[in-house]
């Protein structure tokens, strides 16, 4: 639900800013598989059937899905923005990590999320003594706002760059051919070079 205030964010500040939503159809992001693949194992391993049958599996389970998402990540370092989102992927992974394959989230975060602690494997668990606390679910949004809960200077770094890869993208110019002289320059005519007798022009 966190990711989604990126792509709204990043839509709504697109358009504000004179983008195009049919510039996004250019983005090409390869192993998207991989994403899909860690975010479903971890819908289903954060689920109630899962989580309590899950037992020791459930953090190496977590760090190898999340390890996924990145790798997916770092592939399309060329679409600009998504540098943001490694960062803010190799953040929590490191917490992850350190901390056992748990997020640990913070005892304040905790109480005005006001949440039931897991009796089952979780993503966020209360620690006495986390590593690596900065990086770690030590923020909460308000309880007003839909799908309210923790989350971790990673996090922000996921969607902020999620929202510049897409406000990025919509206001990329198209690359426009003109009587096989000129092309007309932009970000995407790096993805197309003139060739032999072309030049670049810019409007």
């Amino acid at each position: 639900m966190f990711v989604l205030y990126g792509v709204a964010g990043g839509l709504l500040l697109g358009l504000l800013l004179g983008g195009r939503l049919g510039r996004l159809g250019a983005i090409r992001f390869e192993w998207a598989g991989l994403v899909l693949v860690g975010t479903l194992v971890q819908t289903a391993l954060f689920s109630d059937p899962v989580a309590e049958r899950i037992g020791t599996l459930g953090p190496p389970i977590y760090v190898a899905s999340t390890a996924l998402v990145l790798i997916a990540v770092l592939r399309n370092l060329r679409i600009a923005g998504l540098a943001v989102v490694a960062a803010g992927a190799a953040s929590n992974l490191a917490a992850i990590v350190a901390n056992g394959g748990y997020m640990p989230v913070s005892a304040a975060a905790l109480g005005v999320h006001a949440g039931t602690p897991a009796t089952t494997y979780s993503n966020s668990i209360e620690m006495a003594n986390p590593v690596l606390v900065p990086l770690t679910d030590i923020f909460v949004l308000p309880s007003w706002l839909p799908g309210a809960n923790v989350f971790s200077v990673g996090d922000v770094a996921i969607v902020v760059g999620i929202a510049l890869a897409i406000v990025l993208q919509m206001r990329t110019r198209e690359v426009i051919h003109i009587d096989d002289r000129m092309v007309r320059f932009g970000p995407l005519a790096e993805a197309n070079p003139p060739g032999p007798g072309q030049r670049r022009w810019a409007p």
